[in-house]
């Protein structure tokens, strides 16, 4: 299974939305909108791509997972041209690292709501038993 690095970025630090692209450490500028770490066989993202937007809906909210997304919809970012790159270095941490350029262009999608957790029974049973006990979950 092939280990990849997804970066999108904008074309330009001046792209739309630049002030709200700051990094949380120094307040810096950065063109980076996401990075995806891709352990499948899918193929890279290709131009036309767009970037998902999450979010949480507070009625649609599961109090099992106060954090977690509640729905999805597709975002304003293009993808416009995509880079690979492949290192020449023997165990190098990653297969293959792609960057993908985007531009702006704002669309008006629908959120769509994701599909509901599931957690099965054991699962539950080891996250208390992991929480009563102090041993780390998963066991190793």
């Amino acid at each position: 299974m092939p280990k990849r690095l997804i970066i999108f970025k904008t074309e330009s630090l001046s792209s739309p939305g630049w002030e709200d692209r700051l990094l949380s450490h120094t307040g810096a500028l950065t063109s980076i909108l996401a990075e995806h770490y891709d352990y499948s066989d899918k193929p890279l993202p290709k131009t036309g791509d767009r970037l998902r937007n999450f979010a949480q809906f507070k009625e649609s909210a599961d109090p099992k997972f106060p954090a977690a997304s509640t729905h999805v919809r597709w975002g304003d970012w293009e993808v416009s041209r995509v880079e690979e790159y492949t290192p020449e270095i023997p165990n190098a941490e990653y297969d293959c690292l792609a960057v993908c350029y985007c531009c702006y262009s704002p669309i008006d999608p629908d959120w769509k709501e994701l599909p509901k957790i599931q957690v099965t029974s054991f699962i539950e049973e080891d996250i208390t038993h992991s929480q009563d006990t102090a041993v780390p979950f998963p066991y190793n």
